[in-house]
């Protein structure tokens, strides 16, 4: 018998889309032209004025797609090895691997900070190691200074992962301007959510144009101007992909755009109503509670359970309740293409094995977070 899908009280994520949204896409549509176009050229500007800081701006067909032009526009390769995050989704190692190189594991710093330790990613670093890639964890900021200050001293590019973080930044200064590159992503639970989509990031005009041959097979003009009359044909100067983003998502990433500083801002309240119903609850720790290296993003809302508190038991019970949650992430130890050729990373693994996320998103009540915390007070209790 089929297991039914429970309907739920409290989704871990809502799209925040309205009829600007719906009607961009249709002005999208009537324009005849949905491949990468003009509305790509216009979220790709727009992307970059937030940022500042010189950025160029690439959008992609994923953030997976971004991570991947990056990596291969440092050369990564076999025999290379490049120090990842131990807590992140696995497309910051499948990039690494499917180049070639192999993935080091740097854990996180504390179990109130699950961003990078940068006294671990120092002490991974060997004379194979090719590159630095950090993940700006639920979108805290990883502490930039002290990791910059490391890539200097060894000669090391860094790749700022910033899927978490649009919006945010470190002592004023955005993410995703400290690395020799940045990758980002618009999947559909993002702060900038387009269902598909990302973008690259950088401020070197020479890794630009790599980038950029690397996005559409390594053609110096794009269909686009072709269409437009400004060429008639093209040359291939490298070999590249197609990790072309379409007209429809970008229309809809200009308008979620639009919309980040808000709703970033209501994710904030929402995340501060969290910790108002959940500071000193038995059973509970709020990693990033007291945060201070900048503005965060508020891209998910993780606690740690206490050990003793079994993950599993505490998820159904809420589940019991109406209220979805996930975990952020899977130790990747545990995985099979992955538990051989990785480092042991202990406070990571133990973030994996007692992280519950729970819902937010812009659009959440205040109502939505109190009947949230009721239903976890009540799992705990009937837990212990």
């Amino acid at each position: 018998m089929t297991k039914a899908t429970p309907s739920w009280k409290v989704q871990l994520f809502k799209l925040n889309y309205d009829e600007r949204e719906y009607s961009a896409v249709q002005e999208t549509l009537h324009t005849g032209w949905i491949t990468m176009g003009q509305k790509t050229l216009d979220f790709e500007a727009a992307f970059g004025e937030r940022l500042g800081y010189g950025s160029r701006c690439l959008a992609v067909s994923s953030g997976t797609a971004a991570l991947h032009i990056a990596a291969l526009a440092l050369g990564l390769g076999h025999g290379d090895e490049v120090i990842v995050p131990a807590l992140t989704f696995i497309a910051d190692l499948n990039v690494v691997r499917i180049c070639g190189a192999e993935c080091v594991l740097a854990d996180i710093t504390s179990e109130s900070d699950w961003c990078m330790d940068p006294e671990d990613i120092e002490r991974r670093i060997t004379p194979r190691t090719k590159a630095v890639m950090i993940v700006h964890y639920a979108g805290y900021a990883c502490d930039m200074e002290a990791i910059a200050r490391i890539c200097e001293k060894y000669g090391l590019p860094l790749i700022e992962d910033c899927a978490h973080s649009p919006g945010a930044d470190y002592a004023g200064r955005p993410l995703g301007t400290f690395g020799t590159l940045s990758a980002w992503s618009f999947f559909s639970n993002k702060n900038v959510s387009c269902g598909e989509g990302g973008m690259v990031v950088t401020r070197d005009p020479a890794t630009w144009e790599i980038c950029k041959g690397l996005r559409s097979h390594g053609m110096t003009v794009a269909s686009f101007d072709r269409m437009k009359g400004r060429a008639i044909s093209y040359d291939v100067v490298e070999p590249g992909l197609n990790y072309r983003i379409d007209e429809i998502r970008s229309a809809l990433g200009l308008v979620q755009l639009d919309k980040l500083e808000a709703a970033n801002a209501r994710r904030r309240e929402l995340t501060q109503r969290y910790f108002s119903h959940l500071d000193g609850i038995q059973g509970v720790t709020l990693p990033f509670r007291h945060f201070d290296r900048g503005r965060p993003s508020y891209h998910i809302l993780p606690i740690l359970l206490e050990p003793g508190r079994d993950q599993k038991q505490i998820a159904n019970g809420l589940t019991a309740d109406g209220i979805q949650t996930s975990i952020h992430y899977p130790a990747i130890q545990g995985f099979s293409g992955y538990r051989s050729r990785v480092n042991p990373t202990p406070k990571a693994n133990h973030v994996s094995g007692h992280e519950l996320t729970l819902p937010l998103f812009p659009t959440m009540s205040d109502e939505d977070v109190d009947l949230v915390c009721e239903s976890l007070k009540k799992s705990l209790a009937l837990a212990h």
